[in-house]
């Protein structure tokens, strides 16, 4: 759906964007990570055709931007940090003006225009002006903007940023609805939602690619162990015995005893070998129930900030 084929951006003697190549398959939902600066907003810029490379493709189904603009801005819906709301227009009237300015057919136009406020959840807001609205429901007038066209790919940029926890979760679920429609490019520094929503990362630094692959493998890839935090109720010595008796255990300690005979442990086992499934039938067959079990392997952000940040500590 997208290719993008060593891409570069000089501004002067300063280069933005260093020969990025990755693609983003039909259906998928990407997200782009890097820390400021690091040339994502140059890399979407270019990819939606507001700037130009220094060198390299970008392609969207089969088009390249820039032999085929018209064609490729047809099959993108942009959401930009700042929405590209007008303020004194009616939810309605602007829509209806992003609806001419994409060329949308008159015929079609109101009901496209019905179905994405109902989508988004607007349509109770349709007639009041932009600027009387909150800061969420401006962001959702912006993604509404975005799918005008029905797009192939959205490219949605901070989309929750400044929202509140319950705005947060309603524009997430609604990304992850809209990816089975459509091909997103996801870029935030809230890194959670990210491991929640995407199906695959590329993070960058400097302008250079530093990692491409899904949050899992990230994971596997930068740990040389995988690690278990498990509660079990059961005598403390004889716990031990049995989880240092299942094959592929490295090592477990003593966490915390939560209460008389209630025990978090920490379990590292080797990176390749899955023991949540023999921890389980071995505390069963001695009858000692699991209270609670989580993975301790290294999140998004654990990896995302080991890429960025140098030896001594500090963002690059």
């Amino acid at each position: 759906m997208i290719e993008i084929q060593g891409l570069s951006k000089s501004y002067g003697a300063i280069k933005a964007v260093k020969n990025l190549s990755f693609t983003v398959e039909k259906g998928e939902i990407l997200g782009f990570l890097g820390p400021n600066g690091a040339g994502k907003s140059t890399t979407m810029n270019i990819i939606t055709g507001f700037i130009p490379s220094s060198e390299g493709t970008v392609q969207v189904s089969g088009y390249d931007i820039m032999e085929n603009p018209t064609e490729v801005k047809k099959r993108i819906g942009y959401l930009p940090e700042q929405p590209p709301l007008y303020m004194d227009m009616t939810v309605r009237d602007y829509l209806d003006f992003v609806s001419d300015l994409k060329l949308v057919d008159r015929k079609k136009k109101k009901s496209q225009m019905d179905d994405i406020m109902e989508l988004v959840k607007i349509t109770d807001h349709r007639n009041r002006l932009v600027k009387n609205l909150s800061k969420g429901y401006k962001q959702r007038v912006g993604l509404a903007q975005a799918l005008i066209g029905s797009p192939d790919v959205l490219i949605l940029d901070e989309p929750t940023v400044g929202l509140d926890p319950k705005q947060i979760i309603e524009i997430r679920k609604l990304i992850k609805a809209l990816g089975k429609e459509h091909t997103i490019i996801l870029s935030s520094h809230i890194l959670p939602e990210v491991s929640a929503v995407c199906e695959r990362v590329v993070i960058i630094n400097k302008g250079e690619i530093a990692a491409v692959d899904t949050p899992e493998n990230l994971s596997k890839g930068f740990s040389s162990a995988s690690r278990l935090s498990v509660t079990v109720a059961g005598p403390k010595s004889s716990v031990m015995g049995h989880i240092q008796g299942i094959y592929g255990i490295k090592y477990v300690d003593v966490n915390v005893e939560k209460e008389k005979d209630v025990i978090n442990y920490i379990v590292e086992s080797d990176r390749d070998i899955d023991i949540r499934r023999p921890l389980f039938f071995a505390m069963a067959k001695a009858g000692y129930p699991i209270i609670e079990l989580k993975s301790l392997d290294m999140t998004l952000e654990d990896i995302f900030l080991q890429l960025v940040t140098d030896e001594k500590g500090v963002e690059q």
